[in-house]
């Protein structure tokens, strides 16, 4: 029997997590960008960060491997939170959790774990889910990059980044926890300004609007319940093997896509819950696994 308290906390980070794509769909219909929300509410973050826990900033400048962190965190955060506000949730949601498939390949190329035919089998599982998702029904395997979508793309995208950055903190794991987490919200912020920048000069994304206390409370509250969420996390996946964390964090794909449906943000199809059921398949396989 699991102690409550831990899968409580788990459950309160999947929750917030699956419920992120409505603040910031409420930021964008207040006339911020979700790049540059990402960027506003990532500065809070850090800077609580930093007021709490200076001494990580000497430990990130000192180890360039967190840069890597970094990076790849900052893309993962971006892409998931452009894709959720433009995007169908569900669809995004969905093939962002292709991140277990992903970490065979990964796993197999950086850490020289070679996948087991059990891994392969997850691997075909999970992408044959995704082509139900992506595809519609009329179309051809062959023509899958023609049907992408902007959202659809960001989900692949951060999927994958998300699955580099699980890969670059199991190789990291001796660095103390409060620098790798100002690595991953550092990077969060600065890819947020470095996209929305860029974003802004080839067109694709609005300027930064004026203060508006719709958008700005919005983002203050959001970014307050991603630091609880981000300490439920810490606290649940240090006292609960790892199969039983994967296991309860699956639930962010339930609070996600009944959320939205309910508040129509996205459209259930019998192939995007055949695809889905195939994801969230492979995802729970690799994850039972690992006992």
């Amino acid at each position: 029997m699991q102690p409550p308290l831990p899968v409580f906390a788990l459950l309160c980070n999947a929750l917030l997590w699956g419920l992120s794509w409505w603040p910031f769909r409420q930021m964008h219909a207040a006339g911020l960008h979700p790049l540059w929300a990402t960027a506003v509410m990532y500065a809070l973050v850090c800077a609580v960060m930093l007021l709490a826990r200076p001494a990580s900033l000497r430990e990130l400048l000192r180890q360039p491997a967190l840069w890597l962190l970094a990076l790849n965190s900052g893309i993962n955060n971006m892409a998931f939170n452009w894709a959720v506000t433009v995007g169908d949730v569900v669809r995004v949601v969905l093939v962002f959790y292709l991140m277990p498939a992903w970490l065979v390949l990964l796993a197999w190329r950086v850490l020289g774990e070679r996948p087991t035919p059990t891994a392969l089998m997850r691997l075909l599982l999970a992408f044959g889910g995704v082509a139900l998702v992506l595809l519609p029904a009329d179309a051809s395997v062959a023509s899958l990059l023609a049907n992408l979508s902007l959202a659809d793309a960001l989900a692949l995208v951060g999927g994958f980044t998300f699955a580099v950055t699980n890969v670059l903190l199991r190789r990291l794991h001796t660095v103390p926890g409060p620098a790798r987490m100002l690595a991953m919200f550092a990077g969060c912020m600065a890819l947020g300004w470095v996209a929305a920048l860029i974003g802004h000069a080839a067109g694709l994304v609005p300027a930064f609007p004026a203060f508006d206390l719709r958008w700005a409370a919005v983002a203050v509250l959001l970014a307050l319940l991603l630091m609880l969420g981000n300490w439920a996390l810490q606290y649940g996946a240090a006292r609960l093997p790892a199969a039983i964390t994967g296991v309860v964090m699956l639930s962010e794909v339930l609070f996600a896509s009944v959320s939205s449906v309910l508040l129509g943000a996205a459209e259930l199809h019998a192939r995007t819950l055949m695809g889905g059921a195939l994801i969230v398949l492979a995802a729970l396989w690799a994850t039972l696994e690992r006992r």
